[in-house]
């Protein structure tokens, strides 16, 4: 810590806010906007890894899961949404039956994912008890398959149209096999942002408590928020504020993941997309803000490849999963990878470029493999892992 001290360029108003960084010491609201505001990328991003390396050390994490997108199809019209279609709309639309959901989990026999990744558009016609059996379908298929399933946006509506409170609501979805929730639908929580990017979905007090209520039922979950458009540095404070005093309640969030928001083909369109300097502060600034979060994602198939890398010196220390090319949540907006599927080797590689430790893990960030010593051979177009020989 002291050799950090001494290397970094630090202004006098900034001094006593990194001592608190460096004590790891919980900064306020108003100590973190001052640093966002003054500090220079060099220190934030010091002050991300330092945290990060104590948190977690070299190791960086990734899973192998999958996605299933059930439909685009959406009751709501959110401005920065350039993948939901409405529901009378058929032009790039999709709305997968219960049995095309089923067939692409049968996909991956014989191989070991660990994880479904379930989130879509809000469509009237797939209700809670319609989604509760095809939960209760996936584990019949794959037990050993964790699912995480539906952002607080599409749960509200679920659960309103079914008439149920969030808790029955859940717990319906729990006891027929859900395991967790995603982050998705948090965007921007202060009102004067939500209300002219998303008016008419979910409220920040809704996404809130429907994840405390998980929380509380031993569900655990992600958060997110959506940045790069119109909020300033304020309202992601504001925001990551509330996910903050949530996790001191319930400790139930796993990770947080800052989405870069994409303008192609949407309302925002006019908007000018965030520098990759701005992404390397919010990662940067998400790390040294969120003390009770163990871990900072970064979503590769949304910010891509090349940013992911240089994020694990910003504070990032999860890269998601392998996935595969179903999703199209980023790829429509114009995220930098178009086709969005990694093999295990390429995201250990890649990861291993930058100097960092790979380790597989589930859902919950148990490690299913360290992959560190693992060195692999490919053999028609599949990969197998050998064991590392030491020949001395």
């Amino acid at each position: 810590m002291q050799a950090l001290k001494h290397s970094l360029t630090i202004s006098k108003d900034l001094k006593s806010i990194v001592e608190k960084v460096l004590q790891l010491e919980r900064i306020t609201d108003s100590e973190a906007l001052l640093l966002y505001e003054r500090a220079e990328l060099g220190l934030l991003g010091s002050l991300a890894n330092f945290i990060r390396e104590n948190k977690h050390g070299n190791h960086t994490f990734f899973n192998r899961n999958f996605h299933i997108e059930p439909t685009n199809k959406c009751v709501f019209t959110c401005k920065f949404c350039s993948y939901s279609r409405l529901v009378q709309q058929e032009d790039e639309a999709w709305e997968l039956s219960e049995d095309q959901m089923l067939e692409i989990v049968r996909k991956y026999d014989g191989i070991p994912v660990t994880e479904v990744h379930i989130v879509g558009g809000v469509h009237p016609k797939m209700n809670l008890m319609f989604f509760a059996n095809v939960i209760k379908k996936i584990k019949e298929i794959r037990p050993d398959l964790h699912v995480k399933a539906f952002t607080a946006v599409e749960l509200e509506y679920m659960f309103r149209k079914a008439k149920v409170s969030v808790e029955e609501g859940l717990r319906i979805l729990k006891d027929h096999g859900m395991d967790s929730l995603p982050g998705g639908g948090a965007e921007i929580f202060h009102k004067e942002i939500r209300d002219v990017i998303s008016k008419d979905k979910a409220t920040a007090e809704q996404w809130l408590s429907i994840h405390e209520t998980a929380h509380r039922l031993g569900m655990h979950s992600n958060a997110t928020m959506l940045y790069g458009h119109i909020e300033n540095y304020f309202h992601r404070i504001d925001h990551m504020r509330q996910l903050r005093e949530l996790q001191d309640r319930t400790h139930g969030f796993n990770t947080f993941i800052p989405l870069k928001f994409r303008n192609k083909d949407n309302e925002m369109s006019h908007v000018s997309e965030a520098s990759i300097v701005e992404d390397l502060r919010c990662y940067s600034m998400a790390r040294i803000y969120l003390d009770n979060f163990s871990h900072i994602k970064a979503y590769w198939p949304m910010i891509g490849k090349t940013t992911t890398q240089l994020l694990l010196n910003f504070g990032v220390d999860d890269v998601d999963g392998t996935i595969d090319d179903s999703t199209k949540i980023y790829s429509m907006a114009g995220a930098e990878d178009q086709h969005p599927a990694m093999a295990t080797k390429d995201i250990v590689e890649l990861i291993k470029q930058v100097g960092r430790h790979p380790i597989q893990r589930d859902t919950l960030y148990n490690v299913v493999k360290d992959y560190n010593d693992v060195i692999f051979e490919e053999e028609k177009t599949r990969f197998y892992e050998l064991p590392v020989v030491n020949n001395n």
